[in-house]
């Protein structure tokens, strides 16, 4: 079902602590749909990330996510609502201690993998996706920057999520490097995963066109479809 609806928001509140972040937020995000959230640090774009996994609260209005409610999700399905998603994170969040093949046999494993040819068939599987089948056995830290954004996106996509939220992914990269990513991203959406990538940087939305929203006096607006 090509038009499936990923993600629909309805004049939420999404709050930090008491603070209300977003107010009277509105979002939908279909199957297979690249969207771009901008607007400057501290607009709400992480925050509106994190209530979208349950991180932070969402207050009023409606709001479902990969067919969970998030204003009636209990607790105990929180790790149900994060199988279907991928989160990838500015600061790439690798575990330091051990090479990009443990890192992602850590994940499968954590979500109930438990066959070792499967393990071992699915990493490599993810490792040719994002380009990277030649440097799963190097530590983080033998790895660039955008080399390790690359075993974070191939730790979101291990479990085919439905939706990858990016959270300014290309925040601690230089511009070529950004580009890969963005248009790894834009590759893993053409296979049918829904993206949701946060950015403040405009050259890249410029030059890799979907439709944007913005965060911005803490609203969130539609803007015009880049991508015609």
């Amino acid at each position: 079902m090509e038009n499936e609806l990923l993600i629909h928001l309805e004049n939420i509140d999404v709050c930090q602590e008491e603070n209300i972040v977003l107010s009277n937020a509105s979002l939908t995000l279909y199957k297979g749909e690249f969207v771009y959230i901008i607007g400057k640090v501290g607009s709400g774009k992480s925050s509106l990330l994190k209530a979208l996994y349950c991180e932070v609260p969402v207050r009023t209005g409606s709001a479902t996510v990969a067919g969970y409610d998030l204003l009636k999700i209990k607790r105990r399905e929180i790790p149900y609502l994060r199988r279907k998603l991928g989160i990838v994170f500015q600061d790439f969040q690798l575990l330091i201690d051990r090479t990009a093949i443990k890192n992602l046999e850590f994940v499968l494993k954590a979500t109930g993998w438990r066959n070792q040819g499967e393990i071992k068939r699915r990493i490599q599987e993810v490792l040719e996706q994002v380009g990277m089948q030649n440097k799963g056995y190097k530590m983080p830290h033998e790895l660039s920057g955008g080399e390790q954004q690359r075993i974070a996106i191939a730790r979101a996509i291990l479990n085919m999520p439905e939706i990858i939220l990016a959270d300014e992914p290309t925040g601690n990269l230089d511009p070529e490097t950004s580009g890969q990513i963005v248009q790894l991203l834009h590759d893993i959406c053409s296979n049918g995963t829904a993206v949701l990538m946060s950015t403040h940087n405009y050259n890249i939305v410029n030059s890799f066109p979907a439709r944007v929203v913005k965060c911005e006096s803490n609203m969130l607006y539609g803007i015009e479809d880049h991508s015609s």
